[in-house]
């Protein structure tokens, strides 16, 4: 695939410790990215943050959290992104799901292993 020129990023901020069906809620999010045939998804573990419920996570030595920030990134084209969302719908109750535009300049995959 390829990709070049305005696209959009998709985040979805979640907690490490939500689930889907007793996994990682990031994990099924980037199953189903792939699933739909997305360009690629990158999930980031934040180190500290807050959200609507206001309640501080950190991974500061005195104030050890195990629910800390997770972001899933996703760039495609817009109508892809698009016909994503009802996926975070069904499986986003408690977060914050973001667009952006942005322009990829380069997107280039590592080229197929050959056998020895």
């Amino acid at each position: 695939m390829k990709i070049e020129g305005p696209a959009v990023r998709l985040t979805i901020f979640v907690g490490e410790d939500d689930v889907w069906h007793h996994k990682p809620l990031y994990h099924e999010i980037v199953h189903r990215a792939h699933v739909a045939g997305l360009a690629g998804a990158s999930v980031l573990r934040g180190i500290e943050g807050f959200g609507a419920s206001s309640r501080i996570h950190t991974t500061r030595l005195l104030s050890l959290s195990e629910d800390l920030p997770v972001a899933v990134i996703i760039v495609d084209q817009q109508d892809r992104v698009r016909a994503f969302l009802p996926q975070l719908d069904e499986l986003v109750t408690e977060g914050l799901v973001i667009i952006d535009p942005v322009e990829v300049i380069r997107y280039v995959g590592r080229p197929p292993k050959t056998a020895p």
